[in-house]
């Protein structure tokens, strides 16, 4: 749990911004934020490639940070919160979705976030965020909630939920079976020919798209999914 008092801001809790390319963004959660009476951003972070030192170097208790299937360093966002948390292990993480959101917030908990935050909240909202996973609770956007409601819940028994390999492009499922077997981004590019980055996208994609953290999750997907079979390994 964070602590109530974060050094260097007495009795605040510490908020560091780490979103990059949005500075507006930036600037409106730190009006949201500083006009609380316990809690305040002590630092923003705009650069991917010195986030994990500038968190180990701040006195974060709570990392805002942007919820994405990857930024322009190639990071995705299981990437990004796990550098979050090596590098401040016991700082809360909040993620702010982009989009609709639907997918990425059981995406960002499973990658370790404490919280998820919708884009088109309110400042109380963003508020009550922070305050929640500061005490240790996990925060979803109400939204979210009320969407996971109307999908599982409210669904009569004869419905059927929808299987996200059926979202998967054509040359996504490619990816998909390929990295499956165990193929790099290298030798997927090379049969597909396509450039690395191209496929670390698609790969990262599918990945979030599935809610798949590593190969051997995806490899178990694809095998009970029957777009591999364990002979073809």
């Amino acid at each position: 749990m964070a602590s109530e008092t974060a050094p260097g801001v007495g009795q605040k809790f510490g908020v560091v911004l780490a979103i990059a390319d949005f500075p507006i963004l930036n600037a409106a959660l730190r009006a949201v934020i500083d006009a609380e009476p316990d809690m305040a951003v002590v630092g923003e972070i705009a650069d991917q490639a010195t986030m994990r030192e500038q968190i180990e170097a701040s006195v974060a208790d709570i990392v805002v940070t942007d919820c994405l299937p990857f930024n322009g360093c190639g990071h995705s966002t299981f990437e990004t919160i796990e550098a979050i948390r090596a590098a401040k292990p016991a700082a809360k993480i909040l993620a702010l979705g982009c989009l609709g959101g639907s997918e990425q917030f059981s995406l960002a908990l499973k990658a370790g976030a404490d919280g998820f935050l919708i884009r088109s909240a309110q400042p109380a909202d963003v508020v009550n965020a922070v305050r929640c996973v500061s005490r240790g609770q996990t925060y979803v956007s109400p939204a979210i909630v009320t969407r996971m409601v109307n999908t599982y819940l409210l669904k009569t028994p004869g419905d059927c939920l929808e299987d996200p390999y059926d979202s998967l492009s054509e040359r996504e499922r490619e990816v998909l079976l390929l990295a499956a077997a165990g193929n790099t981004n290298r030798e997927i590019a090379r049969i597909l020919h396509l450039s690395e980055q191209t496929v670390h996208h698609h790969r990262a994609y599918v990945m979030e798209k599935l809610g798949f953290h590593d190969r051997v999750e995806l490899l178990k997907y694809a095998i009970r999914r029957g777009v591999l079979d364990v002979a073809d390994l």
